[in-house]
């Protein structure tokens, strides 16, 4: 019974303990990262709907270019039976029910301390320059490689617009991707290593990050989605190996500060590489 107790924090997402209600305890917590992602989801949401329908349908036709996580959400809605009309405003409900679920179950406080959210984005800002640096060094030739929004043109479009399309699609890569690759993922193979087939935990974490952070750089070039297989951005040994180094940095953010921290940084790497591809290496 005792061992049982002593297990139920021991979950991937909790590598590591904080002193309690400081700062870097109550912003691990999923009450944090639904709140802080909630804008995000919101700018992701109205920003792609304020998108010049032409430019996002071209934009959408470059397989490269679309947040494939974001579409697996919505087909797994579209099999569970969900209309059309529903799934567009059932998907960004997707991850904010999970957190929800993660909340409820964690037994943590819900109490938020509201000015906590300015040093979160400072500090996502800040762990997303390691991102940009390994970036340059991997990929000198090509400049800054986004994870989800690579340099494109848009025959007519103003660079304004092209930013604003590529911080977007940047933004949804952060919450989706994250969702998919890290919350539920490493989650399921978690339950699958250690749980069902009783293997160590230090072995189950360590197979659980590499494997989903090797399907997280497949996934960029090699992708299942609405029923067929599509291809993405032609493959690079440089741009696999960063994308995979990427996300075993996401996967350790994640189990040492949580979703909301891993998320807001994936978002703010992908917003800060659109930004130095457009205005400084294009």
């Amino acid at each position: 019974m005792t061992r049982q107790k002593r297990k139920r924090p021991d979950s991937f997402r909790q590598l590591m303990s904080f002193v309690p209600d400081t700062y870097l305890d109550r912003t691990s917590r999923p009450i944090y990262a639904l709140v802080y992602l909630l804008g995000f989801i919101l700018l992701y949401e109205v920003g792609t709907y304020l998108i010049d329908p032409q430019a996002l349908s071209e934009r959408l036709a470059q397989p490269q270019t679309r947040v494939v996580a974001f579409l697996w959400v919505q087909n797994a809605l579209e099999y569970l039976g969900f209309s059309p009309r529903m799934i567009w405003v059932a998907t960004p409900l997707v991850p904010l029910v999970i957190l929800l679920i993660c909340q409820a179950t964690s037994r943590s406080s819900w109490r938020i301390h509201w000015p906590d959210f300015l040093p979160m984005t400072v500090e996502c800002l800040l762990l997303s320059v390691p991102l940009i640096v390994l970036s340059l060094l991997l990929n000198r030739s090509a400049g800054v490689a986004a994870n989800a929004a690579s340099l494109w043109g848009t025959a007519g479009s103003t660079l304004r617009q092209e930013l604003w399309l590529q911080i977007i699609t940047g933004i949804g890569a952060g919450i989706y991707e994250e969702l998919v690759f890290r919350l539920i993922l490493i989650g399921i193979l978690m339950l699958l290593l250690q749980d069902i087939l009783g293997l160590g935990r230090r072995f189950s974490i360590a197979a659980a990050v590499l494997l989903s952070a090797f399907l997280f750089s497949v996934h960029h070039h090699i992708f299942f989605v609405n029923g067929q297989l599509g291809t993405g951005e032609a493959f690079g040994l440089s741009k696999f190996l960063f994308r995979m180094l990427a996300g075993v940095y996401f996967a350790v953010l994640y189990a040492l500060r949580g979703f909301g921290i891993a998320a807001g940084t994936h978002a703010f790497y992908d917003i800060l590489a659109a930004m130095l591809n457009l205005l400084v290496f294009s």
